[in-house]
């Protein structure tokens, strides 16, 4: 008589798939130029948020002992003004960190006043189609055949000059990209299945359209997004430089600029400090915007 022995039955552990949340930070950590574009973000807004503690001076504070001082490392510089002072005697520092705080402002409020006028025409016009589709498209189509700074221009000197009427400029010259990337992701969703069953089970337009297609079009736009700032920062600097943006003595790169025209030879630091201070912001901008768009879009992951 045999004894049979039996097995002992192992049990294989089959790891579920990832978060989505894990699996987005997995991917855009991997993106070395999309985490440091994220870290100079965070500092820049930092600084921005905490001007009035990091900046050893008012903005708009004026020395009639310092004019156009260089540097402190530089000869003929002065102990506590470490980045120069400009033609009337403002702390180059001071107004480039206050400067930060405004330009983040434009960059964001512009983005959101284009992602929420951009989404809502475009969910009309995806969804809706027909006459509705065409006029708000045409309308697009005018706008995005105009350079977007003469674009710009032409509606701050309608408008009038300033930091307000600069915002809702550029707000403008961006929106067409948000209604055709909106229009488009409609228009690929309600074709697919799960539009379909909910209009089946007697869903509303509007539950369908805010329930069910609206959360599929949030990753291109976050993706467009965060390039939109970039922009927007830029000409918003642009309409500074010449004239028709925020005007002195707001603390704004762009104003800065033109401020700094006529010194360029001779004070190399009223013009390369706030020029830097774009460069780095728009490049940061770009760099995280490429790193949301690799790890949003399943295409591109690997």
């Amino acid at each position: 008589m045999t004894n049979a022995t039996t097995a002992p039955k192992t049990h294989t552990a089959h790891a579920g798939p990832p978060h989505p949340f894990v699996e987005f930070v997995s991917y855009f950590s991997a993106n070395r130029g999309a985490v440091i574009g994220l870290g100079v973000i965070v500092v820049l807004a930092i600084l921005g948020l905490f001007a009035e503690f990091i900046a050893p001076f008012s903005p708009i504070q004026t020395n009639t002992q310092v004019f156009l001082k260089p540097p402190v490392w530089q000869a003929g510089g002065v102990p506590g003004y470490w980045l120069g002072t400009d033609a009337i005697g403002r702390d180059m520092l001071s107004r480039l960190i206050y400067g930060a705080r405004l330009s983040l402002l434009i960059g964001f409020a512009v983005v959101a006043l284009s992602v929420t006028v951009g989404t809502i025409l475009g969910l009309i016009a995806g969804f809706f189609r027909g006459i509705v589709e065409i006029v708000i498209m045409r309308a697009m189509d005018i706008l995005l055949t105009l350079p977007t700074l003469l674009l710009a221009i032409i509606i701050v000197a309608i408008l009038g000059p300033g930091i307000v009427n600069a915002l809702i400029a550029v707000a403008i010259v961006l929106l067409p990209h948000y209604v055709r990337i909106v229009r488009a992701t409609v228009i690929s969703e309600t074709a697919k299945d799960y539009v379909t069953a909910a209009r089946l089970t007697g869903a509303s337009n509007l539950r369908i359209i805010v329930k069910e297609i609206l959360p599929n079009c949030a990753a291109p736009l976050i993706v467009q997004a965060t390039l939109g700032i970039s922009t927007a920062i830029l000409d918003a600097a642009a309409l500074g430089f010449i004239g028709l943006g925020a005007q002195p003595p707001t603390p704004e790169w762009g104003t800065m600029l033109a401020d700094a025209r006529e010194f360029v030879l001779r004070a190399w630091w009223v013009v390369t400090f706030p020029g830097i201070m774009i460069l780095i912001t728009v490049l940061a901008f770009n760099l995280l915007g490429d790193g949301l768009r690799d790890a949003l879009d399943p295409k591109l992951k690997r």
